[in-house]
């Protein structure tokens, strides 16, 4: 597929299905949703992209960026599709993404799934990303990488799924972004805040957390749910961050259930 502004998507399922946008976290890639894709094409005409500075895309990123330049390429992957609205469903950074999308363009979103996801920013992910930057600055990309499931994955998984994580970890490693383009990725998510907008935000918005996330509380969701007008809140027992990875069947249900009804 080729780049449009500088952004790779594509699309699966029938043209005449409902649109859905996926949008992932702060690694970007579209390969992301790679268990969640088939499940979700039955129903829905699927759209990924990696996101700017990152995977096929345009690898060239401002030095300053912000959640909204983020939504804005949401846009610009929705008009490459030629789609008018279309549902989305992001993870961290591409849930605070689409829910700025939502505040500024509720006409191009029907419903939207945020999956561990914040208004605002939290001492716990903060003080995790300082950690993880400093891991990056000091030791470098492939010990970043291999930090990585500790914020992710439940601990019970990663041990269950060592010799694939191992086996991935270079692959990793050769498609990792820029560290400025991280840096600045990060920096975004720092500084976005959109709690005084959140009771003007009508869009429904299914607001799905992990009760073991270990890099964002569950509690984020908790404000998220209490003060979006039209918010519904599921909490997954277990799955940790990346929860559509690591228990892609409940999750796939979960959307699937909410989208539909």
């Amino acid at each position: 597929m080729p780049l449009t502004s500088g952004l790779y998507w594509e699309a699966e399922g029938a043209t005449t299905a409902p649109a859905l946008l996926l949008s992932s976290g702060l690694g970007g890639s579209a390969h992301y949703w790679a268990p969640n894709i088939e499940a979700l094409r039955q129903h829905y005409r699927v759209i990924t992209y990696d996101h700017r500075g990152t995977g096929r895309s345009d690898r060239a990123l401002p030095e300053t960026v912000t959640v909204s330049d983020f939504a804005a390429d949401m846009l610009a992957v929705l008009d490459a599709v030629e789609v008018g609205s279309a549902h989305i469903v992001g993870h961290a950074l591409g849930a605070v993404a689409g829910l700025t999308l939502a505040a500024r363009a509720p006409d191009r979103l029907g419903k939207l799934v945020m999956v561990n996801g914040w208004a605002a920013p939290d001492p716990h992910f903060a003080r995790c990303f300082d950690a993880r930057l400093a891991l990056l600055r000091d030791s470098g990309v492939r010990a970043y990488v291999k930090a990585q499931p500790i914020f992710l994955y439940p601990a019970d998984w990663s041990s269950r799924h060592t010799v694939q994580l191992d086996s991935e970890e270079d692959g990793h490693v050769a498609a990792f972004p820029a560290v400025a383009t991280l840096e600045a990725r990060i920096a975004a998510l720092r500084a976005f805040d959109i709690s005084l907008l959140l009771d003007q935000i009508a869009a429904p918005t299914l607001v799905l957390s992990a009760a073991d996330d270990a890099l964002v509380p569950p509690s984020c969701a908790d404000v998220l749910a209490e003060r979006l007008p039209n918010a519904t809140a599921r909490r997954m027992a277990w799955g940790g961050h990346a929860c559509n990875v690591t228990d892609p069947e409940g999750f796939n249900a979960l959307v699937l259930e909410y989208l539909g009804s």
